[in-house]
C-alpha cells in the first residue's frame, strides 16, 4: 500500500478549486469550465498520469481522491487495474452550478470500477447506482493531530507559536512513527496580545476559503457575541505553503482587514494565526493544541464536504457549535453531541449558540463526553477500514482474485 500525491500548475489549481467551489454550490472565481479548461486539467494530470502507470501492475487497485484525480480514472484503467474514485465533497440541494462541475467530471469517473461518496445526498444523478459506495470519513485518534496532549503540552505548543504567554517545559507530541518532536516554528500572528491564561476561548480552525466564513466568524463575535471576556482564535494554514488554494491570500487578507476595522477592546479579544505548514505533522500538533484549548469549537461553514475538523474537536471532548450543512450534521446530534445552527449565515444565532455553552459550563462539558463517545462510536479508522477491505475484496472477486 503506498500513498501519493499529484502535482500540478497554477492554471491546474486555478480550475480545479473552481471546480470544488461548483460542487459545494458556489460560483468560486465566477469563471468557466468549457473545453478550454479541460485541456488545462487534463494536461496538467498527464505526467501524474505517467508516473503512476509506471508504479502499478495489472490487478492493482488504484483510490483516486476528488475532482483533482478525476482525469486520472480513464488514464489508469488503461494500464489495467481497478480504479475507484472517492469524492469526498458535495451538496444537500444541488444548484446549476453544481450540476456544471458534475458535467465537467462525469466522463471520466464514469468509467471507474466503483464511486465512493461520503454521504447518499452527495451522489451525482445518472451514475450506476451498482457501482455507488456510501463511505462517511473519519479520524485518526492516534495522529499528531488527535492523540492525547497534557495541559502542559497543550500550553508549551500555544507559548511556541505565539498564542499565549508560557514558560513552560519545551512542546512535544509524538510522530506517527512513534518518534518524539518538537513544535518550534512561530505562527504568523495578527493579535494584540497572547491570550489571557483565564479568558474563555472560541476557536474555528479551517483553510481560509470563504465556504468556512471565517470573515462571517470574525463578525459574529464581534457584533452579537454577549460574553466580554472571550477571545476568539481564528486558525488556519500558511497560505505562501498551500498551493493548490489559489484564494487562500485573498480571504486572509479580507479577515485582516475586518481585524483592523474593529473597535479597539474588540480587536484585542482576537486572534487570526496562520500555521506554518514546513512540517505537517508539527502544524497537525498546533491544531491538537488550540482545538484542546479552546472552551468552544466553531465551524461555521456555509457549505461543507463532511468536516472532519468537526469530528477532531469532537474527539478532544470540546463542545461544537457548527452550522447544519453536509456531512457536519451527520457528525453531531444536535443538543447531544454538539449544537447545530439551522442558518449557518445568520450570526446572532451562531453567537446565541456559544452563548449558551459559555453560560452553561456543565451543559458544556456533557456535551463535550458525548461527543468524544459519538467519534469513538461512529468516526474511528476501524470502521472506516472495514468498509474499503468489504469493497476491495468486491472488486477483487471481480477479477477472480479472491
Amino acid at each position: 500500500v503506498r500513498w501519493l500525491t499529484i502535482s500540478g500548475n497554477e492554471r491546474f489549481f486555478a480550475v480545479t478549486k473552481r471546480i470544488h467551489n461548483n460542487l459545494h454550490g458556489s460560483p468560486g472565481d465566477g469563471g468557466g469550465l468549457g473545453e478550454a479548461e479541460r485541456a488545462i486539467y487534463e494536461e496538467a494530470l498527464a505526467a501524474s498520469a505517467g508516473a503512476l502507470a509506471e508504479l502499478v501492475r495489472p490487478g492493482d487497485i488504484v483510490y483516486l481522491h476528488d475532482p483533482q484525480t478525476a482525469a486520472l480514472t480513464r488514464m489508469t484503467r488503461d494500464a489495467g487495474v481497478s480504479v475507484i474514485w472517492r469524492c469526498h465533497v458535495g451538496i444537500d440541494k444541488p444548484n446549476d452550478l453544481a450540476r456544471r462541475a458534475w458535467a465537467f467530471l462525469t466522463p471520466y469517473i464514469e468509467e471507474a470500477n466503483a464511486f465512493v461518496f461520503s454521504r447518499r445526498e452527495f451522489v451525482w444523478d445518472g451514475l450506476d447506482q451498482g457501482k455507488l459506495w456510501i463511505v462517511p470519513p473519519s479520524i485518526d485518534a492516534f495522529s499528531p493531530k488527535n492523540q492525547d496532549l497534557d495541559p502542559v503540552a497543550v500550553g508549551s505548543i500555544l507559548a511556541t507559536i505565539g498564542l499565549a504567554a508560557d514558560d513552560r517545559p519545551a512542546p512535544v507530541f509524538r510522530r506517527q512513527d512513534g518518534s518524539l518532536a518538537r513544535v518550534d516554528r512561530r505562527a504568523k500572528l495578527t493579535q494584540d496580545g497572547p491570550l489571557p491564561g483565564d479568558a474563555p476561548v472560541i476557536a474555528q480552525v479551517s483553510r481560509w476559503d470563504r465556504l468556512k466564513d471565517p470573515a462571517g466568524v470574525l463578525r459574529c463575535f464581534s457584533e452579537h457575541l454577549r460574553h466580554p471576556s472571550a477571545h476568539l482564535v481564528v486558525a488556519g494554514p500558511s497560505v505562501a505553503e498551500v498551493a493548490d488554494d489559489p484564494e487562500g491570500a485573498e480571504v486572509l487578507a479580507e479577515v485582516e482587514r475586518l481585524r483592523a476595522s474593529l473597535p479597539d477592546e474588540v480587536r484585542a479579544r482576537t486572534h487570526l494565526a496562520s500555521l506554518p505548514m514546513d512540517d505537517v505533522e508539527e502544524n497537525a500538533a498546533m491544531v491538537n493544541a488550540i482545538q484542546r484549548h479552546a472552551d468552544v469549537v466553531l465551524q461555521k461553514s456555509l457549505a461543507e464536504g463532511f468536516g472532519l475538523t468537526v469530528a477532531e474537536a469532537m474527539w478532544k471532548a470540546r463542545p461544537v457549535v457548527a452550522g447544519r450543512v453536509g456531512g457536519i450534521q451527520d457528525q453531531i446530534i444536535d443538543g447531544v453531541s454538539g449544537v447545530l445552527v439551522d442558518d449557518p449565515a445568520d450570526l446572532a444565532s451562531v453567537a446565541g449558540a456559544i452563548d449558551g455553552l459559555l453560560d452553561d459550563p456543565d451543559r458544556a462539558r456533557a456535551i463535550g463526553q458525548a461527543a468524544r463517545q459519538r467519534v469513538l462510536d461512529e468516526f474511528l479508522g476501524s470502521r472506516h477500514l472495514v468498509q474499503y477491505m468489504n469493497l476491495i475484496q468486491v472488486m477483487l472477486q471481480k477479477e477472480g482474485k479472491a
